[in-house]
Order: structure tokens, then C-alpha cells, then sequence
């Protein structure tokens, strides 16, 4: 067995059934624990979406905090793994991507919640938080070795796969297949061929990248509170578009999503194979999308200006439904509504197609378009994911200057090297990495629960009682929250 079969049976082990049933299972109990907060304050939560808090204390708005999550969240994936996962698990994929968003977006609001609630200053007054510190702050030092194996796993995702290699080389392919699809411009770089358009794309994402992480969160969170609602603007009107060109198969459509998510249209006697394969596909590119209860999202939370931590975590949970309930479903109706999963192609030809049947422009720019959205998509989550790495890396070493230096050099010649490397297994590896950040996470939110339920139930009393969100004065004085769970001698 060669190393690229061993880690994809690694992969297959991590992100199977248990996995999916652990992450689901954690949603449903927050779902019941909240009762339903998710559907009753979502229009809640999209306003204060857009309404910063005055007088938070934090790095950036809630807004920006947002959109750096969303940043790291709203990437490939949205239009490629979509793709994979309709192709594979058929129409149906669609419906349990969205029970899954659904059931996430309880879990990315106590993930918030949490970060807000636990987050810690450093000497310069600048916001650390994430599940690292909701597990030492949260569940008591004798914790800290849980915090630190989400740090290392979140360090690793993001160096070696999902925020470097994948991204760099996604956006170099993007440019060589509208510029040069022939690869008929070619110059000899490190014993192989490479086109003038992978060479120039990667030198210039290299340097954009290099200008952005310099600046640190401040500046990574303006670039992304203009790009990424611009990027999802642009997307889903273009999605938008082709559902209305093709208003009449809408219909025939949502019939084609709700059969294959029961399996109705199987043959006799494989309905439930034909469910359970939907399901799994669905439900496990909706949390790979959205990342909800992989604790990605709370680092960038808990840099929000705000002392409300409810507040947040209702902040929080509309990236889940931005990035899945909209963005995804528009694909995955762009998909359903051309036909294009049942074209034998697979990937980003699935999307390519679907875009070049349904929108009324030349195959040429149809082209151009998405290989706009796919590279905005995948730079966002290149500066998005360096955020988090260096938040994970500045735990480990205690706030190290230097390692955080040093980091953002190897980060960005990881970008430089990104396009002439070959990725399978670096992509394998981000998986697998993803996956094990879930763990300690999801240990984290069902053992801090009580204070999630509890913070909330606060909140809202207030709201209801005198419209203030404010937190009362020193009301966590009245018990430790470590000593009442038991978590701590």
C-alpha cells in the first residue's frame, strides 16, 4: 500500500458515518437545548449582521469577523464540491446539505457564543479567542491539552493543505484553462513545462497575498468585507440568473431533490441504499462547506467588537446559512436545473456546464465568469485560513512575535511553490486534518453546553424584558462556570 491509499483510508475513517452522525448529532442537541434558535432569531440575527454593537471591545465589527469566517468557509467547495456530491449522491444531496445547515448553523451559534464568552486579551488589548481558550478558560486547565491538539490540527490544515497548496494551484488551473487550455506558451521551470499563465497568475496571487497578511487581521478583515460580499453578490446573481432562464424546469427540479433525498425514485429494494448514499454525500459537503462544529469559524469570532456574547453567536450562525443555505443551493439548483450531474462529468466541468447551458453568454465568457468566482473564491480562503493558522500557532508558543514572522514567510512561499506542486495527497491531508479539529471541538461545546444555554436564555429575557442586550455587570461571579460543570478541581 503506497502513502496516497493509506491517508485517503485514514480520510475515509475520519470523515465516515461516526463522524457525520457525532457532528449531526451535537446540531440536533443544540437545536432541542436552544429550541429552535436558529429558525426563531434568524431575522434577528441578519440584523445584527449589519448593525455593529457601539462600545464593543474587539479588533474589528461583528460584520468583519463574519466575513473573515466567510472568508475561509466560501471557497471551491461551494462550486466544486457541490458538484461532487450531486454527481455522486444524485439531486437529493441537496436536501440533507440543507438539513445539515440547518442543524450547523445551533452549532456555529454556540461556537460563537463560546468564543466571545472565553476570549482573553493579549498586552497589546488585541482579541484571542477560539476553541483553544474556550477549552483551557472554559472547561479548566487540566484542559489544556484538548486546546492544544485542536491548535496543532488547525495549524497543520492550514500550512499544508487547505489554505496554501489546494487554493494557489485551484486558481493557476482556473487561469490555464481560459488562457492558455492548449498549453501552448510553456517555459522549463524545475525540470517540467509550465504555461506563462500558471507562472504569472501564481507570482501575482503570491504578492496580493503577501501585501494582505502583512497587515495583519485588521487588514485581512477590510479585504474581506469588501470581496467576499462582493464575490457572493456576483455568484449567486449569476445563479439567480439561470433559475429564472430556466423558470419552467424549477418545478421538475425540487421534485427531482425531495425523491432522490428518500430515495423514491430507486428501483424496488434500493430506496434506502439510494437515501443513505444521498445523505451521507449531502450532509458531508454541507459541513465541509459551511464548517460548522469544526471550530474554524470562532477564531475569527472572538476578534468581534462586541461584549455581548449571544449577539455573536447569532452573528455567527448566519455565515452557516450565507454560505450553505444560499451559495450552495443556488449550485445545486444551477446543477438539478441543467442536468448537468447526469452528463458523466464530474467537478468544476460539472459547474462549467451548467453555467454554459443556462446563461445566455458565449461559452468563452461563461468560462471567464466562474474562473473569476472560483479564483476570488479561493484567494479569500488563502488569507482566511493564515488567520487562523497563526492564531492556533500563537497559542502553542504563548503569543511568540517571532514564530507569528516567521509563519507568514513560510506562508506565503507555500503560496509562491503552491502551483508546481502536485496536491492529491496534500489535499487528502487537509481533509484529515479538518476532520481531526472537529473532535476536541465538539467535546468542548457539549461539556460548555450549559453555559451556552444558559448565556442565551439570559440574553433573550433581556431583550424580551426591556429591548437591552447589554450583559449584566459580574454575573458570572455568582458561580464558576469550571467549578459548576465539574470540569475543574
Amino acid at each position: 500500500m503506497d502513502l496516497g491509499d493509506l491517508l485517503s483510508q485514514i480520510n475515509d475513517f475520519i470523515w465516515g458515518i461516526p463522524m457525520i452522525v457525532l457532528i449531526m448529532g451535537v446540531g440536533i442537541f443544540l437545536t432541542i437545548g436552544l429550541r429552535g434558535i436558529q429558525l426563531r432569531k434568524l431575522p434577528l440575527a441578519l440584523k445584527y449582521m449589519v448593525k455593529n454593537e457601539e462600545g464593543g471591545e474587539g479588533d474589528i465589527s461583528s460584520f468583519a469577523a463574519l466575513c473573515t469566517a466567510l472568508s475561509a468557509t466560501i471557497g471551491t467547495g461551494n462550486i466544486v464540491g457541490v458538484a461532487t456530491a450531486i454527481v455522486a449522491g444524485g439531486p437529493g444531496a441537496l436536501f440533507w446539505m440543507e438539513v445539515a445547515a440547518l442543524l450547523g448553523m445551533a452549532t456555529k451559534f454556540a461556537e460563537g457564543l463560546l468564543a466571545l464568552k472565553f476570549r482573553t486579551f493579549d498586552k497589546n488589548g488585541s482579541a484571542l479567542g477560539g476553541p483553544f481558550y474556550y477549552i483551557e478558560n472554559g472547561m479548566g486547565v487540566k484542559w489544556r491539552w484538548l486546546g492544544k491538539m485542536f491548535a496543532l490540527f488547525g495549524l497543520l490544515a492550514g500550512l499544508l493543505g487547505i489554505g496554501t497548496f489546494t487554493q494557489i494551484n485551484g486558481i493557476t488551473s482556473a487561469a490555464q484553462s481560459f488562457f492558455d487550455p492548449t498549453n501552448s506558451n510553456t517555459v522549463a521551470l524545475f525540470g517540467q513545462e509550465y504555461s506563462w499563465s500558471v507562472i504569472i497568475t501564481g507570482a501575482v496571487v503570491t504578492l496580493a497575498t503577501a501585501i494582505v497578511l502583512i497587515g495583519g487581521v485588521k487588514r485581512i478583515a477590510q479585504v474581506a468585507e469588501i470581496i467576499v460580499p462582493a464575490m457572493i453578490v456576483v455568484y449567486v446573481s449569476l445563479c439567480l440568473l439561470m433559475v429564472v432562464l430556466n423558470f419552467s424546469e424549477l418545478p421538475n427540479a425540487f421534485a427531482q431533490i425531495i425523491e432522490g433525498a428518500f430515495g423514491l425514485r430507486a428501483v424496488s429494494g434500493g430506496a434506502l441504499g439510494a437515501m443513505i448514499l444521498a445523505l451521507q454525500k449531502g450532509v458531508a459537503r454541507g459541513i465541509f462547506s459551511n464548517e460548522s462544529g469544526l471550530g474554524s469559524a470562532p477564531i475569527a469570532a472572538a476578534a468581534a467588537k462586541t461584549n455581548e456574547p449571544v449577539r455573536q453567536g447569532l452573528v455567527s450562525m448566519t455565515g452557516t446559512f450565507i454560505d450553505t443555505i444560499v451559495v450552495c443551493t443556488m449550485t445545486g439548483l444551477a446543477i438539478i436545473l441543467t442536468g448537468a450531474w447526469e452528463t458523466g462529468l464530474d467537478g468544476a466541468a460539472v459547474t462549467i456546464y451548467a453555467f454554459s447551458e443556462a446563461l445566455p453568454f458565449s461559452n468563452a465568457i461563461c468560462s471567464f465568469l466562474l474562473m473569476m468566482c472560483l479564483s476570488f473564491f479561493a484567494f479569500t480562503t488563502i488569507i482566511g485560513w493564515n488567520y487562523y493558522s497563526e492564531r492556533c500557532l500563537s497559542y502553542l508558543t504563548n503569543g511568540s512575535l517571532t514564530g507569528a514572522k516567521i509563519f507568514r514567510i513560510v506562508h506565503i512561499f507555500a503560496i509562491f511553490i503552491g502551483p508546481y506542486m502536485t496536491i492529491t495527497a496534500v489535499w487528502t491531508l487537509a481533509d484529515i486534518f479538518n476532520g481531526l479539529m472537529a473532535f476536541p471541538n465538539l467535546i468542548a461545546l457539549i461539556a460548555l453546553s450549559p453555559v451556552v444555554f444558559r448565556e442565551t436564555k439570559g440574553f433573550l429575557n433581556r431583550l424580551q424584558a426591556d429591548g437591552s442586550t447589554l450583559p449584566i455587570e459580574k454575573v458570572e461571579e455568582e458561580i464558576p462556570f469550571t467549578s459548576e460543570l465539574g470540569l475543574e478541581e
